[in-house]
């Protein structure tokens, strides 16, 4: 296993560093916390509009058992891969799902969410493993464990929490961040999954990265506002003054990417006529513990790991350790 350094953006509530001003903890649901987060993003209306989507024929739909049986099969990470993490914060890779297990988990996951509609915004869910049979299998796949767990270079690795993402069309952009600053655990060996479930093209809002491991210290010393877009739009100057590439490439069906806790992103508006859903997972190498002082950015973090205090290993029953790939 990979030694990592500390969390370098630990929340203190003493009002020293980037938290200063976030040192409180979230009061509201984490469907609130996106609604506030995501109006930190610095970019004014778009009233261009919308696009169509090309069409997209997922084939024959597999079974939820065979979607399971995909899920359960190793993929081939290779040591490109593996240095191309280490090195970028972050990797794609294709046809880690089939396009049509990705459609089968769309339809599961549009139904969880229930009936969206126009200006709806980001609307999202969590700990649905906890409910729903083919989405704990996805989230708990031994397939997406795998990579995670050869990329991140750690062997045993509990999960964080699920997420479903589902981006309304016309909604805008997702601020630039790191989830170091946003998950409550003292370690740095934390790796995220981006799972679209339909093809995702620029004018829909790919996850957008910012290469390199190391970017996050660039805009360190960048003030968090919690009240306007300032981090977000010196966070973008600094990387374009320092000449960091901003890799913003569109999704096939099936791929998904995997980033480091350290890795900074964002993702542009939905501007096509269709939602973009994403499942997304976040997991983290066993042995990780809450830190001493979470605040608002974390959300409602106790409902991902209950009957924890802060100080305490984070090792509760929502956070198993994911099985090897067979």
């Amino acid at each position: 296993m990979r030694t990592s350094p500390p969390n370098p953006y630990l929340s203190d509530a003493t009002g020293a560093g980037p938290a200063e001003d976030v040192g409180t903890a979230w009061d509201g649901d984490n469907s609130g916390w996106w609604d506030w987060y995501m109006s930190l993003a610095d970019s004014g209306p778009d009233t261009s509009p919308l696009v169509e989507p090309e069409a997209h024929d997922p084939g024959p739909l597999p079974t939820d058992d065979e979607v399971v049986a995909e899920l359960g099969r190793a993929y081939p990470v290779t040591d490109e891969m593996i240095d191309a993490f280490a090195q970028d914060g972050f990797v794609r890779l294709p046809g880690v799902l089939s396009p049509g297990a990705a459609e089968v988990l769309r339809r599961r996951l549009a139904r969880l969410l229930g009936e969206g509609g126009e200006g709806e915004g980001l609307r999202s869910r969590e700990m649905m493993w906890r409910e729903d049979p083919l989405v704990c299998a996805a989230v708990l796949s031994p397939r997406v464990g795998g990579i995670c767990s050869d990329l991140l270079g750690a062997r045993d690795l509990r999960l964080y929490h699920d997420s479903a993402l589902c981006k309304e069309p016309g909604t805008g952009r997702t601020p630039w961040h790191y989830d170091a600053h946003h998950f409550p655990l003292d370690s740095t060996d934390v790796i995220s999954t981006w799972m679209p479930l339909q093809p995702v093209p620029s004018a829909m809002g790919p996850l957008t990265f910012a290469r390199g491991m190391q970017a996050y210290k660039l805009v360190a010393d960048v003030a968090f506002d919690k009240h306007g877009t300032s981090y977000d739009r010196r966070v973008a100057e600094t990387f374009r003054d320092a000449g960091v590439e901003v890799v913003e490439e569109p999704f096939a069906a099936g791929d998904v990417s995997f980033h480091s806790t350290l890795c900074f992103h964002t993702a542009g508006a939905n501007r096509t006529t269709r939602q973009r859903m994403v499942l997304g997972s976040t997991y983290y190498a066993d042995g990780a513990s809450i830190i001493d002082h979470p605040t608002m950015v974390s959300g409602d973090w106790r409902l991902f790991v209950p009957d924890t205090s802060p100080g305490e290993r984070a090792a509760s029953e929502n956070n198993p350790v994911l099985a090897p790939p067979v």
